[in-house]
């Protein structure tokens, strides 16, 4: 079998994520080494192997990895065929330092909801343009990892602020994005604009209206975007003019809402 080192890696504009990594080695063993930031991991075929703290251990498939700053690991395929992974690396401000002995003590979540989220977060990754999205499912994330690697009683951590009435927070940030409609906004200034906790913001939202944040913005965008495509605009004008990256970013999400393409959108008005 010739050997196989394929990789791809990119920085998001997305707070709190230092790189994404994705790759698919066969033969290749890491050595021991370190990293400044949170590593979750997970695999989506094959297996690896790895020691951290002197303890080994492994990724089957239904597993997150989530390997601290700071503590040496090392890792190596399984089988011949090698493995492919899809990894974040998180810094403090996601996971502080006093999850890091918690997470060497239990590297390995075998949790099939957040192996769930997480790969939807990767595919929200890879689009520019939907850094909301992106950011409210890596909140959601952070907060279920949280709740695996709690920390013992007494051990201090950053206190949530106080929590608002849940419908009052779900119309305040639903005015907002109103009002950022083309501009955008993320979820860290959302949540300071209506004095509320990230996780909490989008729960609420979640709650009140039966569509997430990042939902109700882009379907908002494409209704704007079906009546200007109506006025006779281009699909690259009107991508500009509504807030998406660009002409592919609208067209993902317009054949997504509405089942055909915004040109044979426009093509269809009478």
């Amino acid at each position: 079998m010739v050997a196989q080192r394929e990789v791809s890696a990119w920085r998001p504009r997305v707070p709190g994520v230092v790189e994404v990594f994705h790759a698919h080695f066969t033969e290749y063993a890491y050595p021991m080494h370190v990293h400044d930031a949170w590593t979750l991991l997970i695999v989506d075929a094959g297996a690896v192997r790895y020691d951290l703290d002197r303890h080994e251990h492994g990724t089957p498939h239904d597993t997150v990895s989530l390997l601290p700053p700071h503590v040496p690991h090392n890792g190596s395929p399984v089988t011949p065929s090698g493995f492919r992974k899809r990894v974040l690396y998180l810094d403090l401000s996601r996971l502080d330092e006093t999850y890091i002995g918690p997470a060497v003590d239990t590297p390995d979540l075998v949790d099939p909801v957040l192996r769930t989220r997480v790969g939807q977060l990767h595919s929200a990754l890879a689009h520019p343009g939907d850094e909301l999205e992106a950011e409210s499912r890596l909140t959601l994330i952070g907060e279920r990892l949280r709740g695996h690697l709690r920390p013992r009683a007494g051990t201090p951590t950053r206190d949530d602020p106080p929590r608002r009435p849940d419908r009052t927070l779900a119309h305040d940030l639903r005015e907002l994005l109103d009002e950022r409609l083309v501009q955008g906004v993320n979820l860290e200034e959302a949540a300071r604009l209506v004095h509320a906790h990230p996780a909490h913001l989008v729960r609420a939202f979640s709650g009140a209206f039966g569509i997430a944040p990042h939902q109700y913005l882009m379907s908002r965008r494409v209704d704007r975007a079906r009546r200007l495509l109506l006025d006779g605009r281009t699909p690259g004008e009107v991508a500009a003019e509504t807030g998406f990256y660009d002409q592919s970013h609208l067209t993902r999400h317009f054949k997504r809402l509405v089942g055909v393409a915004p040109g044979r959108y426009r093509l269809s008005a009478r």
